[in-house]
């Protein structure tokens, strides 16, 4: 049976260690604490900060002790690794904020009732004296060392400079690993490659205070095969919060990665054995069309993040938008589904007119405005006018001659065709779409809807 550490290279997620030799040893001796920091800059982690999380899990499948650091007092400072300029500065209630959201993501991601832990190195810093912290940690480090890192080097030369309070984040991190050895018996930081010259810094300060010997271990940063950033998309980071990515958009991601870069995701963003990711990459190398290395990069990771559940709505959401037929669809799909295209709350009022005065994401329809109550069915050319799909009567008409109106994924045709209430999938959605890509769901409420 490989190491972790073994597991761990041969998945591509070993860049640099303190002592290879050494650490391996010391892995396979017994379980070690092992720590992982994210400064909470925002309240949800997204996917950089995810590879991180999946290693301390991996860790503690290997029978090893993950703490998950929520950097709260790191946090109000800024980390100058990977910037070009200084990160703007956090109050305490946006932190607190950001600190509950990460925590709930976290928990799902890490065994908290076995034994990983999650911190915030607020706690133990919020008292720390400025006159304490020099005499016991920055006597400890000398500036030519500070100032040799390289993400202190690059700021420094750069038109922007460092200010004081980013040049001290290193020594901040230091203490973070020097507090956590020393108090829970933590010998391993983990972080990207860009974390190593705080990570050193952080076994330099343990060495020289405690004369005790401890590791770090860091990971290459992912690249998309084009060079971009891997995890930004047009629209910026992909998150893990479903409010800020929708578990959908989550889902299409992994989906849409390039076949160049499907090998990498798999082996670092999901929990699958290397030897089952080499049939699959093997297996999609032979028929790339149906891209099934995606579909299952796709399903693992939105399941590792969002759930099972999630996953396989978001699986048939998009066959929905894609034109598969969806008589068969459960509701879970059709809420993804909602989430992703203009979506309308329309309540049958018979006789209370059509209220102008409603916002825009709600419809009301009664007897001339889209649904005949005598037929119980809606009149598909007011329902189109109404939901924004057609701009007039005769647009609606047109578009329907020219056969590029669809409900529930299935043509219609007709000058003024009634849609009856019996075709709503689950007693309330229907589902429009004309030509290929405008899609409008329609939510179906009896009563007067809003007061």
């Amino acid at each position: 049976m490989r190491s972790v550490l073994e597991e761990l290279e041969s998945r591509g997620l070993v860049q640099d260690t303190t002592d290879r030799d050494t650490l391996a040893r010391r892995l396979s001796s017994g379980s070690v604490g092992v720590y992982h920091g994210i400064d909470p800059t925002a309240s949800s982690l997204h996917l950089g900060n995810l590879i991180g999380v999946l290693v301390l899990r991996r860790f503690q499948r290997a029978g090893h002790r993950p703490i998950a650091l929520v950097g709260g007092a790191t946090g109000m400072v800024g980390d100058p690794s990977g910037r070009s300029d200084e990160r703007n500065l956090l109050d305490e209630d946006t932190l607190a904020a950001n600190l509950a959201g990460i925590r709930g993501q976290l928990q799902k991601l890490l065994d908290f009732d076995g034994d990983a832990e999650l911190v915030n190195n607020y706690d133990w810093t919020r008292h720390l004296t400025l006159i304490e912290f020099l005499r016991e940690t920055g006597k400890h480090a000398t500036v030519n060392q500070m100032a040799a890192k390289h993400s202190v080097r690059t700021r420094m030369e750069s038109d922007t400079g460092i200010s004081f309070t980013e040049f001290t984040y290193m020594l901040l991190q230091a203490y973070d690993f020097w507090w956590l050895h020393a108090h829970r018996n933590c010998e391993l930081q983990i972080g990207g490659s860009d974390q190593w010259g705080n990570i050193t810094a952080g076994v330099d300060l343990i060495r020289r205070r405690s004369g005790a010997q401890v590791h770090g271990l860091t990971w290459p940063l992912l690249t998309r095969s084009d060079g971009a950033k891997f995890g930004k998309t047009a629209d910026g980071a992909v998150w893990l919060d479903p409010a800020r990515t929708s578990t959908y958009r989550f889902h299409q991601y992994f989906v849409q990665v390039a076949d160049e870069d499907v090998e990498q995701s798999l082996l670092r963003f999901t929990m699958l054995p290397v030897g089952e990711i080499a049939d699959l990459v093997e297996a999609h190398q032979r028929d790339p069309g149906r891209r099934e290395a995606q579909r299952v990069l796709a399903n693992e990771v939105t399941s590792l993040v969002h759930g099972p559940a999630a996953a396989a709505a978001a699986e048939k959401a998009a066959r929905i938008l894609f034109g598969s037929p969806i008589e068969d669809m459960d509701e879970f799909a059709l809420e993804a589904v909602a989430a992703e295209v203009p979506t309308s709350d329309v309540f049958l009022t018979p006789g209370a007119g059509f209220d102008a005065e409603v916002p825009t994401s709600d419809v009301f329809l009664a007897p001339g405005a889209g649904f005949d109550a005598e037929s119980n069915s809606f009149d598909l050319v007011e329902l189109l006018v109404a939901i924004g799909l057609a701009s007039s009567k005769g647009d609606a008409r047109r578009g329907l001659a020219e056969g590029s109106v669809y409900v529930n994924n299935q043509r219609v045709s007709g000058s003024a065709p009634l849609v009856a209430v019996d075709r709503l999938l689950h007693g309330r959605y229907l589902l429009l779409r004309r030509g290929k890509r405008r899609h409008h769901l329609l939510r179906v409420l009896s009563g007067s809807g809003p007061s």
